[in-house]
């Protein structure tokens, strides 16, 4: 190999490592932001796959598979950390804005995910499915917004509880668990707590959260293998329904115009994203 070849390599991996950052802080901040779904956005950004194969066979190609997957935890883990007093800032006050800018965002990769679901065949029927399960995530999404808020007591067995529906958030891709978090009472606790670092908070949540990913991902990535174009299909519906029942009413005035930007920029900065990341294929890792 010419030296001219590394250093194109080296550059090729070095770009590569810094998409599945962006790509881990956006997931997460999916998964703090009420109404949005942080498996939504692993699937839209090509993560969930690969993520439910790797954990449902830890020992295959273990030490690859963590470098893949490290740059993606610690944009997670930022996405989380850092961003959890702006979030909450920004969807307490430009709600619309901020949820718009991330219809953006799935909307812009939305073409590279139909061409993946269809790369085993696309029949008619799996039309018909796509169609259902969007018809079916819009009404539970909006069944779910019915709900009464209750209030929890923050315990760590409330916080377990907590912990593990992040972790089905991970695993049924448009399940929003900030919305239910929001219900229980424990969605402004959580934050405040991941933002001050609180343990008593993190642990039980992570704790939760890995019992559940874990517990489920080896049947994922059972039906994938047995059935991958009506999964891909059924999650494509779930993204589309799930993305349709966030789009925010009432919107008027000049909010209309920064919508529509911050719709374009969401979309355009994904949709490059996604090209940027087919030069650098990784699949065959898998």
């Amino acid at each position: 190999m010419t030296s001219t070849e590394t250093a194109i390599q080296k550059k090729g991996s070095i770009t590569d490592w810094f998409i599945r950052l962006v790509k881990g802080i956006i997931i997460g901040v999916g998964f703090i932001t009420p109404g949005l779904s942080g498996g939504v956005l692993a699937v839209v950004f090509g993560v969930y796959e690969p993520l439910m194969r790797f954990l449902a066979n830890l020992k295959h190609k273990f030490l690859k598979n963590v470098f893949f997957f490290l740059p993606i935890g610690i944009g997670g883990v930022l996405g989380v950390i850092a961003f959890s007093a702006v979030v909450d800032f920004a969807f307490s006050h430009f709600a619309a804005q901020f949820i718009w800018l991330f219809i953006g965002f799935i909307a812009g990769t939305f073409p590279s995910l139909f061409k993946t679901a269809g790369k085993e065949g696309r029949k008619g029927w799996h039309w018909i499915l796509l169609g259902v399960m969007t018809i079916l995530t819009f009404l539970f999404m909006r069944w779910m917004e019915s709900f009464n808020n209750v209030t929890l007591p923050q315990t760590f067995l409330n916080w377990l509880l907590s912990g593990a529906l992040i972790g089905l958030g991970v695993v049924v891709p448009g399940m929003s668990p900030s919305n239910f978090l929001i219900y229980l009472g424990l969605y402004q606790p959580m934050a405040s707590g991941i933002r001050h670092l609180d343990l008593g908070v993190i642990i039980p949540l992570v704790l939760g959260l890995l019992l559940c990913v874990f517990g489920f991902a080896r049947l994922v990535s059972w039906l994938f293998k047995k059935a991958y174009p009506v999964m891909f299909h059924l999650i494509l519906g779930i993204v589309v329904g799930s993305t349709l029942a966030i789009i925010p009413g009432g919107v008027k005035g000049w909010t209309i115009a920064v919508c529509v930007i911050l719709f374009f920029a969401g979309g355009a900065a994904s949709y490059l994203l996604s090209k940027l990341d087919e030069k650098h294929p990784h699949e065959s890792m898998f």
